[in-house]
């Protein structure tokens, strides 16, 4: 589908998945009949987001094991690229959770809720066990690649590709380069059954929408209107913080790419899911003029590591449980509860809810009651909406700023916004 008609179908979904969620939150009698109704619309959205989990897998791989064969010889690039993406991902997480906790505490969103407060240790719902540092590091390694690929395990594909990826490079035999070829080709393969999957986008945002309102209505806003519209107001913020790193990192590049993201942009704010935008992503920086191999290797990685719209939510829905329940929580307290959030946070890119499941696993840890969860749940996904938008811009400035330090980003002129994606620069990275 043609770039512009593809954005505007998806602005035009959105608009009128509001309206009819509306109009079928009016009529629905109870709020069992409006879960029901907006069970029918949830279909759609499944179908689509199957559809998208459907082609992860082999798309990574794919992409992974074709790029870092593309270095060939050239180990020491993987380390170094590594490097530079978690140089970025971790400042990037640090100055997120920063501007949570400022935010957070300028707006004091939890004071004078005015509603009824669960009780502290009410149940959650949430599986928070074991989530630490040891876990995390010892679950990156898949113990099957077939099972990671299986459950959509990006960060343990990663891994797996990568290990591919040098071992092939390594080999010089015929049956190596056929290989090697194939692989390439399969990308190709991959990116057409990706724009076959694209042109569902907009029944799946329209359905995503409708459900939310047919079940919450639009009154939520009301009730909760102070802690949505700080924390939007922080994310607005955040995003000025992301684009001028980018504007030292790109020059004025970057806003040619901001341009280019509002299509994963919009699909992940409709859907609030980073996995919907994925291919999607790769299509728009490969048309900015970041070579495939980085894409393929940084893109991946900062969807476990570079989260900075989650790391963002996390403090501020911290911070607004003990505003709401009257606990204070000095400046070395607070300062303590985003490290611990930071190191706990990279081990569960993948949980449905991950953000909240942060929220709820440390809570305990300074003596919050786990039982305020129950306060953001309803709203959650209004909220995960935008955070999930925020994680797609600040992975796109990442992935084109490694790119720019490793030499591997095209000349913005040669590839125009419409442009299709040239097979090359997605195989072999230019």
């Amino acid at each position: 589908m043609h770039s512009k008609r593809l954005t505007h179908a998806l602005i035009a979904s959105l608009l009128l998945g509001i309206v009819t969620g509306y109009v079928c939150h009016g009529m629905a009698t109870t709020p069992e009949v409006a879960k029901t109704i907006a069970g029918y619309f949830s279909i759609i959205t499944d179908v689509f987001l199957r559809l998208i989990k459907m082609i992860i897998a082999p798309l990574v791989f794919a992409t992974i094991a074709s790029g870092i064969t593309s270095l060939g010889a050239e180990g020491r690039a993987v380390g170094r690229i590594a490097a530079k993406s978690m140089g970025w991902f971790v400042s990037a997480s640090v100055v997120s959770l920063g501007l949570g906790m400022i935010f957070a505490n300028l707006f004091a969103p939890g004071h004078d809720l005015m509603l009824p407060l669960p009780h502290a240790d009410a149940s959650t719902n949430l599986q928070t066990a074991g989530i630490n540092l040891k876990d995390f590091i010892t679950h990156v390694v898949p113990t099957s690649a077939a099972q990671a690929m299986a459950t959509n395990e990006v960060l343990q594909i990663l891994v797996f590709s990568v290990f591919f990826g040098l071992a092939l490079s390594r080999l010089r035999t015929g049956y190596a380069r056929t290989l090697a070829t194939s692989i390439d080709e399969l990308v190709l393969v991959m990116l057409q059954i990706t724009s076959f999957v694209m042109r569902f986008a907009p029944f799946g945002v329209f359905a995503a929408i409708a459900a939310v309102v047919t079940t919450q209505g639009l009154g939520v806003l009301v009730t909760y209107g102070k802690f949505v519209a700080t924390f939007y107001l922080s994310l607005l913020v955040l995003w000025t913080v992301l684009i001028l790193a980018g504007l030292v990192a790109l020059g004025t590049p970057v806003f040619r790419l901001i341009r280019l993201l509002r299509e994963p942009m919009l699909l992940a704010f409709s859907t609030a899911s980073s996995e919907a935008a994925y291919p999607k992503m790769i299509e728009q920086l490969t048309k900015f003029g970041v070579k495939g191999r980085i894409t393929s290797f940084v893109l991946p990685l900062g969807y476990s590591f570079n989260l900075d719209g989650s790391m963002m939510y996390q403090a501020f829905a911290a911070l607004f449980i003990a505003q709401a329940y009257g606990i204070e929580l000095g400046i070395m307290q607070q300062i303590a509860l985003l490290l611990v959030m930071m190191v706990t946070s990279k081990g569960i890119a993948g949980v449905p809810r991950a953000s909240l499941v942060v929220v709820a696993a440390t809570l305990p840890l300074f003596n919050l009651p786990i039982g305020g969860i129950l306060l953001i749940m309803g709203i959650d996904q209004i909220l995960d909406m935008g955070r999930t938008m925020t994680n797609v811009i600040g992975n796109g400035i990442a992935t084109a700023a490694v790119a720019t330090w490793e030499g591997e980003l095209n000349a913005a002129e040669n590839l125009s916004p419409e442009q299709p994606v040239p097979a090359v620069a997605v195989v072999a990275g230019g």
